[in-house]
């Protein structure tokens, strides 16, 4: 950390479901962390007191404001050059909300924002798995699909700072509604923990007669965790969803392969908890989407850093320049 004597920083990891945040010392250690849901509110003044409500004491708790460099925050559809969250479909709060200035007026400390998926790259670029590497991208598959993209080893923002939304490319011309943009047939409505659930209510309602553990779950109670379970116990239907999401998704990583060529595609996010259920088909349709330069070259990774610490890292580094 470059601030003489400040050797501290928050980094914030606001999801869709889940706000995780940290306190990081130089070293790239969380010393502490905890966690809020993200969408009891309906504005995020009352999202942020509640927030203050646990992260203020963790700051004192390891030292005093005078020792931090600031907060980092990754977003969806954070603005790296504005601090703003912008139109984020899988958040409650709508339009724009000037989170980085916010964050900054309640704890009197500077404040740097990105999306989320940026940070969790940027995570993984010095304290995980891509350390080392200048070319690569992360998948978070979570309740969305977020991405970051690495070139050169800078994460890609685009002229506006909304580059690499890539959970929100067509990956089925036509297909699924997502909900939360009104696009049909995005790879967020298929590859995310949301998109595992719509696909087994679709699966269980298209076949009727067919056998399946999943069917001993009301709609409300079916999640990809409920599907993962089912699938280990062998339940042929929860196979195949598994096994359809994996294709669409290593489709969509070919896509993706083909524009950057990248070393190494990241995978990190609640749904890779399946392991080799989704991993396995995923890998199998990438390579067979891909043209005969790009096979066999790149590598597909489960991140190593635990749950939520390469978003946080990550955006404990955005104030740590």
């Amino acid at each position: 950390m470059t601030a003489k004597n400040k050797t501290l920083a928050v980094g914030i990891d606001i999801g869709g479901t889940t706000t995780k945040f940290g306190i990081v010392n130089a070293e790239g250690i969380i010393l502490e962390q905890d966690r809020i849901p993200t969408n009891e509110h309906e504005v995020a003044t009352d999202f942020i007191e509640d927030l203050y409500a646990k992260l203020w004491p963790m700051i004192q708790r390891h030292g005093s404001p005078e020792d931090y460099n600031g907060i980092g925050v990754g977003a969806p559809n954070g603005n790296f050059y504005s601090g703003t969250i912008e139109y984020a479909p899988n958040l409650k709060w709508k339009g724009i909300i000037p989170m980085a200035q916010l964050l900054e007026e309640k704890f009197l400390l500077p404040t740097r924002l990105t999306n989320d998926a940026n940070a969790a790259a940027v995570g993984e670029m010095i304290y995980g798995c891509a350390k080392g590497m200048k070319h690569f991208i992360t998948i978070s598959l979570g309740t969305g699909v977020g991405s970051g993209i690495v070139i050169d080893g800078k994460i890609v923002l685009g002229h506006d700072g909304f580059a690499g939304e890539l959970g929100h490319t067509i990956i089925r011309p036509g297909g699924r509604l997502h909900k939360g943009t009104g696009i049909r047939g995005p790879l967020e409505a298929y590859a995310s923990a949301t998109g595992v659930r719509e696909t087994a209510i679709e699966f269980l309602t298209n076949e009727p007669e067919t056998e399946s553990l999943l069917r001993n779950f009301s709609i409300d109670d079916l999640t990809s965790q409920t599907v993962y379970e089912c699938a280990i116990k062998g339940d042929t239907i929860a196979n195949r969803i598994f096994e359809y999401t994996g294709q669409i998704l290593g489709e969509a990583l070919a896509n993706f392969v083909m524009f950057s060529s990248p070393e190494a595609i990241v995978l990190f996010g609640g749904l890779t908890k399946a392991g080799d259920l989704i991993m396995d088909p995923t890998k199998q349709a990438m390579e067979a989407s891909l043209i005969k330069v790009f096979k066999n070259k790149v590598k597909v990774m489960f991140s190593k850093l635990p749950e939520s610490d390469a978003a946080i890292l990550g955006a404990s580094a955005l104030v740590c320049e």
